[in-house]
């Protein structure tokens, strides 16, 4: 009894609800889904994660198991093969049950000017921003529609909505996901599936770190930001558990912001 009152005081918010529940994530390796994935293990959910980088992705379950949280079960996949990450998802569907809740969160930022890119360019980052959004969703709410229950979590981004012009096929992806969400949480909902949007934005990853939060560009999102403290992905990761969870049954069709106030002009 003494070591469980331990663990209840370790864990800040425990969501009775997602034990045991089957999570399915994209890009979970690292950055803001890796956080994702920890803090579901940390809930004892049956967590399944998707990413290319096999590397990122062990060093995150040896991680997980360090801390003694339910070990995630990871596939290696290259989101671009829709064909594969649907084999996936209903293969998971077809020999542990429906997925509970879906979190699509791969995506990358890579910076470009609209002169640079090209048919092929523009195709490859609507590929790698959205596309594998909607196909994962296709196959994972098959198993939800049957048991009249689930959630879709869609991982969008500010810099659509502040118009930042250094990535603009990366906005209309991190846009369009918006319009995705809402198109989803009307059509799935007469199935109590509900579909929200999260909407970071500068968030201290180690890839945001490394190539962008310049001591100049961190000062002018600490500027902008009500909030003058840099984000962390922990705080993006708590808010996808609450709307994977019964504590959030009435929210569907929005989009929650978590950029520290810096979209709040």
């Amino acid at each position: 009894m003494l070591q469980l009152k331990k663990e209840f005081k370790k864990m800040k918010v425990r969501y009775s609800d997602l034990k045991n529940k089957r999570i399915f994530i994209t890009g979970g390796g690292s950055g803001i889904g890796a956080s994702i994935v920890e803090h579901f293990c940390e809930q004892e959910s049956e967590v399944y994660f998707v990413d290319i980088n096999m590397k990122d992705s062990k060093k995150l379950i040896s991680t997980i198991n360090k801390k003694k949280f339910k070990a995630p079960t990871f596939i290696e996949c290259n989101l671009l093969n829709i064909q594969k990450l649907q084999k996936i998802i209903k293969k998971i569907i077809s020999t542990k049950g429906p997925i509970h809740s879906l979190v699509n969160n791969a995506a990358n930022d890579e910076r470009h000017t609209t002169e640079e890119v090209s048919e092929k360019y523009y195709e490859n980052r609507m590929a790698v921003n959205l596309k594998h959004y909607f196909f994962a969703a296709q196959e994972a709410v098959k198993g939800m529609k049957k048991i009249k229950k689930g959630t879709i979590v869609n991982l969008s981004a500010v810099s659509w909505m502040l118009g930042e012009g250094d990535k603009v096929i990366y906005e209309t992806a991190k846009s369009a996901v918006v319009g995705l969400t809402r198109s989803f949480a009307q059509e799935f909902g007469k199935y109590n599936i509900r579909t929200n949007s999260v909407v970071p934005g500068s968030i201290a990853t180690e890839r945001q770190i490394k190539h962008w939060l310049t001591p100049k560009y961190k000062k002018l999102i600490l500027e902008k930001q009500a909030l003058k403290r840099q984000l962390k992905p922990e705080e993006v990761a708590k808010l996808v558990l609450f709307l994977s969870s019964d504590q959030s049954s009435g929210c569907t069709t929005q989009s929650f912001v978590v950029d520290g106030g810096i979209t709040y002009k």
